[in-house]
Formats: structure tokens, sequence, C-alpha cells
């Protein structure tokens, strides 16, 4: 139960924030995924193109606009790398 905490409270923390919508849901149910995937580490090194793939997004700008938000709105902390062969570092944030 508690590989599942991590996600129940992010939707504690978004049940009364009307700015998130089912596109940063799937962005933030990716991220989880692909975290779980590489070892519980944080910060996690992601691609976009990843996690569009398991978030089933196909937009670049919807997949950057979202995470941008979720970094801004304080439940991740976001850092664009700028560089292809570096992947972005995401910070999980802890939510009470």
């Amino acid at each position: 139960m508690d590989q599942l905490k991590p996600l129940s409270d992010f939707f504690n923390a978004i049940s009364g924030d009307p700015r998130i919508s089912i596109t940063h849901i799937g962005i933030y149910a990716a991220l989880l995924q692909y975290w779980s995937e590489h070892y519980l580490e944080n910060p996690i090194h992601v691609f976009s193109h990843e996690i569009m793939r398991i978030a089933k997004i196909s937009a670049s700008s919807t997949y950057h606009k979202s995470i941008r938000d979720l970094s801004n709105y304080g439940y991740i902390r976001y850092e664009p790398s700028y560089k292809r062969n570096r992947g972005s570092k995401v910070y999980f944030n802890a939510m009470e």
C-alpha cells in the first residue's frame, strides 16, 4: 500500500485545486511510474518523449506547459536541461 501513497497524496493535494486538469494528472502519474521504474531516486532525470509516451500525450507543447504548471503550482520541481543528451531533472515535493 505504501507504493500508492505518493499518488494518494497528490490526489488529496489537488482535490481543491481547479487549475489541475486531466493532462496534469496524466503527466504526474507517468512521472510516478517512471520514478518507480528507476529505483525511487529523487530527482529523476527524464526525457520528454519518455514521459509523453507513458502519459499518452502526443504534443510536446502540451507536455511542456503541463510540466511547467505542475512545477509552478508546487507539486514538483522541474529543472529543464535544454540539452538533447541530458534529461531534465524532476524532484518530487513532499505533500502533507
